[in-house]
């Protein structure tokens, strides 16, 4: 088992059942291939995730002053090992024909998704404490492009938080990108994917794009 900070816990996507339409794996791919790429999805998110909080801690004066750098961090360093677009995939999931959604519309909406994202993330780097997550490694399953890394969250006095950190590959790809985190049961890409499906139903995907990048115009928060 490795010891790593609990600041590697805001290494989360969001995605769910596999969708085909609309993927888009060269896409994909090329984003990967523009930052250091792991075959060990256990070795990636130790080093992301230190790389991550290293820069919060050189950067504290900066944030200090301006909250909205830690946008630009997560951005810069967690951006790249989460994988924004099945995310989306999955949210829009079978509210609408993708089919008939044009990919213009789609493309719209991954982009906003993953500003909205961003900001919450952000929000969430404004505090955060020296706890220590077990991560309990097993092997990657063979010919198979879905796993689950399981960690406990462990505080001194309290009890113990199982989080399992879910992740994926594209079709011909050794790569890993976290898609999803299940805390105490609770997915946070389910959550999303409550919160957004009857809006787009209702009000379809264009328009919640546009609410979605408005949210994501809002100064990060300290979460309550």
């Amino acid at each position: 088992m490795k010891f790593i900070s609990i600041k590697a816990l805001l290494l989360v996507a969001i995605a769910v059942a596999p969708v085909t339409a609309f993927s888009n794996e060269t896409a994909a791919t090329a984003a990967v291939q523009q930052v250091v790429q792991y075959t060990d999805p256990f070795k990636m998110m130790e080093v992301v995730a230190d790389k991550t909080f290293k820069r919060i801690a050189h950067d504290q004066q900066i944030i200090s002053d301006n909250k909205e750098h830690l946008r630009l961090i997560v951005n810069e360093e967690l951006v790249p090992y989460i994988d924004s677009r099945y995310a989306a995939l999955t949210v829009i999931g079978r509210t609408v024909n993708l089919k008939e959604l044009p990919r213009e519309e789609f493309d719209a909406f991954v982009a906003a998704f993953q500003d909205y994202m961003v900001a919450s993330y952000a929000g969430a780097l404004t505090y955060y404490s020296d706890q220590k997550v077990i991560i309990q490694p097993a092997r990657p399953p063979e010919n198979q492009s879905i796993m689950t890394i399981k960690t406990r969250v462990i505080d001194p006095g309290k009890p113990d938080i199982t989080i399992d950190f879910k992740l994926r590959r594209n079709r011909g790809s050794d790569y890993w990108l976290v898609y999803d985190m299940v805390a105490e049961g609770i997915s946070l890409l389910d959550s999303k994917r409550a919160e957004l499906s009857n809006l787009i139903r209702q009000q379809g995907v264009a328009r919640v794009t546009e609410l979605l990048l408005e949210k994501a115009k809002d100064p990060i928060q300290v979460p309550e």
